[in-house]
């Protein structure tokens, strides 16, 4: 099976030795998971570990016998080039060995990679102008845009709980909150500071500025997850007001909600309604109160994914967006993409992006998972 395995490795382009040790990795999971079987009742909610997932010895054994057949079509290809017929019809096998390999490379991935407690979750988006002035408000209002065209790609749920634009059609700062299938799992990854390069409509020189905006993406908890003690929770009640209120009245139906303990403050009033402020804003505040958690655990664990930024790298510049060269650079992976109007759609280049992100943080993660595992050998 080694032989069958360094022919498809060397197939599998710049990744190939990690897919050839995850392979190796793959009877040790066997062995780890026959031993631990006996105890998975024992294991309190949310502590069953991934070593205990009973697939792992049919992948491995699906791509050994893939291997076969790759090797045979080779061979054909190699032996009976003079017959067109034949050769076309290695070739077509060949190609379908290939597709068949880099979906068993995935399962591979989903087997060896745990999944995350929050990659299920809802979310809260927050958007926010940095430097730039005018001009990073109206960034910040198209990033907004972009993102709930993605929503709407994507079929999930997008409603908007703050909104505060600029004078002139930009947005200071807005909170909308994304529910649908795997939302988070994919949002995670846009976590961070966006910057564009382009010349400001209200330029007069044709200069080129540089702007900025901050996303935070922020998981949302579901009850079981996080529980608030009314105790801990002063909520104050004003009049709605400023440039951001959308619904600026006179009645007292602006909620402002502060968590004791924590100093953690959330505040809405983009409805007319006191009741649905208090709602959004209640659903604003578990956020930030989940992800703070979040971040306490991650720090006692110390094995947080340098790609999964979040709300764990907010000062960090994550993507650029250079209009005058009409290209999108993603400073975490060091990809590049042209046509910035077609990405800022939010569709199929947005989605393709995060995917090649997904593949990356999954590819860190397993380089994460062999080296402890070798090292947990070796001593």
């Amino acid at each position: 099976m080694i032989g069958v395995l360094v022919v498809l490795t060397k197939s599998a382009g710049c990744g190939a030795a990690v897919l050839f040790k995850s392979l190796m990795f793959l009877p040790h999971l066997n062995t780890e998971s026959s031993f631990l079987e006996p105890w998975n009742g024992w294991c309190g909610k949310g502590q069953s570990t991934f070593l205990l997932k009973q697939g792992h010895p049919q992948v491995a054994q699906g791509f050994a016998q893939l291997g076969f057949e790759y090797l045979q079509g080779w061979k054909f290809t190699t032996n009976l080039y003079e017959n067109e017929d034949f050769r076309k019809l290695a070739e077509t096998e060949i190609a379908s060995c290939e597709e068949e390999i880099a979906e068993l490379k995935q399962q591979i991935a989903l087997l060896l990679i745990p999944s995350e407690e929050t990659d299920e979750s809802d979310l809260v988006l927050e958007v926010t102008a940095g430097v730039g002035g005018q001009e990073a408000m109206l960034f910040t209002s198209e990033i907004f845009d972009m993102y709930q065209r993605y929503a709407a790609y994507k079929k999930w749920k997008f409603e908007v709980l703050e909104y505060f634009p600029s004078e002139i059609g930009g947005l200071r700062h807005a909170v909308a909150s994304i529910a649908g299938a795997e939302a988070y799992k994919y949002m995670k990854f846009e976590g961070g500071v966006h910057r564009v390069q382009r010349v400001p409509k209200t330029e007069k020189q044709g200069r080129i500025h540089t702007s900025t905006m901050t996303v935070a993406i922020l998981p949302q908890p579901t009850e079981m997850r996080l529980q608030i003690s009314p105790k801990d929770l002063r909520i104050e009640t004003k009049r709605a007001s400023g440039a951001g209120g959308q619904h600026v009245n006179t009645t007292d139906s602006a909620v402002r909600i502060v968590h004791i303990p924590t100093g953690i403050v959330s505040e809405c009033q983009q409805e007319r309604s006191q009741i649905r402020n208090k709602e959004k804003a209640m659903q604003m505040l578990c956020a930030k109160l989940y992800n703070a958690k979040l971040e306490e655990e991650t720090k006692k664990r110390n094995s947080a994914r340098k790609i999964q930024i979040g709300t764990k790298g907010r000062s960090e510049k994550i993507r650029t967006y250079n209009f005058p060269q009409d290209r999108i650079t993603d400073h975490r992976i060091s990809r590049s993409v042209h046509h910035v109007e077609s990405f800022m759609l939010g569709e199929e280049m947005l989605d393709e992006m995060i995917q090649t992100l997904r593949e990356y943080a999954d590819y860190e993660s397993l380089l994460e998972i062999i080296s402890e595992n070798e090292k947990k050998n070796s001593s």
